[in-house]
């Protein structure tokens, strides 16, 4: 290769990103202005990096310490510049971080969108291509960029007009940082207007803490003589627009919700407002202030666990990290925010955030805020906890085998589907379940299954239904997990229906159980019958108390691995014990009393093997072995319609 084509390349961008360009392009998002905002936010972000990397390299400064974002605009030639003196970006980071958009997720982004011009607008915040917005008002977008520490030769120029490819060229740069030129569209030249971007800048920017600079605007009535005048001779004097005082450092009385939402969509890049948000200032032993936000709609990588997550640190104002993982659990990694504390050194390092004491009580104190500000949500605002629940509820669910602390806590956030339910949404919590358990009744009763269909008409939940007892219904890949560590609520104990023997304690009255007794007695010999002919398929055969309208049901072990929770594991790859189920009968179903009757051994065994394989079916498990079911049961519909 020589020198020139090292020096300029023209390459392509990645498939799923000229499709997002075109997007772009078409004006998907519904409010424009919101281009700006979005690079300010970028700027803003490298401007962070250089400080933190000039904690422990101050020569990155150089001779320019006064860190600032700056816009130039020109109404002739139709162009917005955004420059910035920040952290800058080397050749090959410009090819990674311009050359593709949103690594992980942008085809399934794509199936995503609706052809809904507003909702697809909303769909593009959760994968971070803030810079292509730039798209939407520009038909050429030039990028000149040089890295801190570096040469003035190794600055770089990337250009593209959002078509299939971009170029990318070695270039000169007399300081570090990175300048954005924006040229418009010919029907987007309002842009380039003092006045306009001077508004957009304070409405959605004003909370960046870093100046943005502009043109200091000429002051009405002055000498305009005197003022041409010196045009020429002297430079242009720049001001700050916005207020350059970082949000989280004022008091909540001042700050108005507008600008934690702006606040929220600045450190997220989310477009949607956050749910909720919790503003508070530690003092004492500790000190540091936290700013905590809900987002509105679940990122598309929020169930990859490794995924970049955690909130923005800063010490002393000073930004950083900004992903600090450290400071909330798993389960709560949807929460966005910052933590800015005066505790913590400068130099602090993810290792450090490990193993200092410190952060240990801030978790639990960040922690239980996130709790608690979801519980007043669920209290005071039932629909937004229920936007909330549809989308990070199944990540809430992983909190009790996480958390042991807060188990209790959180177990009130949680909602199930139950037969009291009116659809098929999750709007129970278990304290309302409590609140409404029959006299008597000392548990709650939960069945999982593959889906809510199967869960909702599970044989297990006959007498239930009968006798009036509610009963949860999950459906939740997580849900069956979930129980094995949540044991109890309130003082009453979970209860799985399709394990062990069921005992309904004082919910059976003396005549229910004198009854159970007697069916018990009287087909005692077809119990020892169908023992006999099934072997080792079952664990043991009786007669049940749970069945109504079913002939027959599997029951696993009190302490055996649910039937839902092995498919999980066995989808998995993983070794799952083997466990062998409980065949339970109802002596007064139909097709059991033929059973009963039925003299020829090998009739009864291929009548009762149906009744296994369907009690299998309708749990929700696989057969293994289809085709003999299919078999058996073609021979017996035969036999009858002989």
């Amino acid at each position: 290769m020589t020198a020139e084509t090292a020096a300029k390349q023209t390459m392509g961008f990645q498939t799923e990103a000229k499709q997002l360009l075109q997007l772009m392009i078409h004006s998907l998002y519904s409010n424009k202005e919101i281009f700006l905002r979005e690079l300010i936010s970028n700027a803003s972000d490298a401007v962070d990096k250089l400080r933190f990397e000039a904690l422990s390299d101050s020569s990155l400064y150089g001779d320019d310490s006064e860190l600032k974002i700056q816009i130039d605009f020109d109404e002739e030639a139709k162009t917005i510049t955004i420059a910035d003196n920040g952290i800058g970006m080397s050749r090959d980071e410009v090819i990674t971080n311009l050359g593709t958009i949103a690594k992980s997720g942008t085809a399934q982004f794509l199936e995503s969108l609706t052809g809904d011009q507003k909702k697809d607008s909303q769909l593009i915040g959760q994968f971070g291509v803030g810079f292509y917005s730039a798209f939407i008002v520009a038909d050429k977008v030039s990028v000149l960029t040089r890295r801190a520490g570096t040469a003035i030769n190794e600055a770089t120029v990337w250009e593209s007009a959002g078509e299939a490819d971009f170029t990318i060229e070695d270039a000169e740069k007399d300081s570090r940082g990175t300048t954005i030129t924006l040229h418009l569209k010919s029907d987007e030249a309002e842009f380039a207007n003092a006045y306009r971007l001077r508004s957009i800048i304070k409405k959605y920017s004003d909370h960046i803490s870093i100046p943005v600079m502009m043109v200091k605007q000429e002051i009405p009535g002055a000498d305009e003589d005197e003022e041409k005048k010196d045009d020429a001779e002297k430079a242009p004097e720049y001001e700050a627009i916005n207020a350059a005082t970082a949000l989280w450092t004022r008091s909540r009385k001042d700050v108005s919700d507008d600008e934690y939402k702006e606040f929220y969509k600045h450190i997220s890049h989310d477009f949607e407002d956050p749910l909720a948000w919790s503003h508070n200032k530690v003092e004492g032993k500790l000190e540091y202030t936290s700013l905590l936000y809900l987002p509105g709609r679940a990122p598309f990588d929020m169930w990859q666990r490794d995924a970049a997550r955690g909130l923005k640190l800063y010490v002393q104002r000073t930004f950083i990290l900004d992903d600090a993982e450290q400071f909330l659990p798993l389960y709560l990694r949807f929460v966005k925010g910052v933590i800015d504390s005066n505790d913590l050194p400068l130099n602090v390092s993810r290792e450090i955030l490990q193993n200092d004491p410190n952060i240990d009580s801030i978790r639990n104190a960040v922690t239980k805020r996130v709790l608690d500000t979801l519980e007043k949500m669920s209290k005071n605002d039932a629909e937004k906890y229920a936007r909330f629940w549809k989308e990070f509820g199944q990540v809430l669910k992983e909190g009790p085998a996480e958390d042991f602390n807060n188990k209790e806590k959180i177990a009130g956030l949680l909602r199930f589907t139950t037969t009291h339910s009116e659809g098929e949404d999750q709007d129970q919590s278990l304290a309302q379940y409590v609140e409404r358990m029959k006299k008597g009744q000392d548990k709650i009763y939960y069945i999982a299954g593959e889906n809510l269909t199967t869960a909702k008409n599970s044989p297990h939940l006959e007498v239930f239904r009968k006798k009036g007892i509610e009963v949860l219904l999950l459906h939740d890949r997580v849900d069956d997990w979930l129980m094995g560590h949540m044991m109890e609520f309130d003082g009453k104990q979970l209860q799985d229906v399709a394990k062990g023997e069921l005992d309904l304690g004082e919910l059976d009255n003396e005549d229910d159980k004198k009854a159970q007794q007697e069916l018990s007695e009287k087909h005692s010999g077809l119990v020892e019958r169908a023992k006999e002919a099934l072997g080792d398929e079952v664990k043991e055969v009786r007669i049940t108390n749970r069945l109504t309208d079913s002939p027959a049901c599997l029951v696993v072990g009190e302490h055996d691995m649910g039937a839902q929770m092995q498919r999980i594991l066995e989808a998995a790859g993983q070794q799952v014990p083997e466990t062998t189920p409980t065949l339970e009968l109802n002596p007064e179903h139909a097709l059991v009393s033929k059973l009963d009757s039925e003299a020829d051994e090998d009739r009864f065994k291929e009548l009762l093997s149906v009744l296994v394989d369907q009690a299998r079916l309708a749990e929700g498990s696989q057969l293994k072995d289809p085709a003999s079911f299919v078999a058996r049961l073609n021979r017996l519909l035969l036999e009858l319609t002989d």
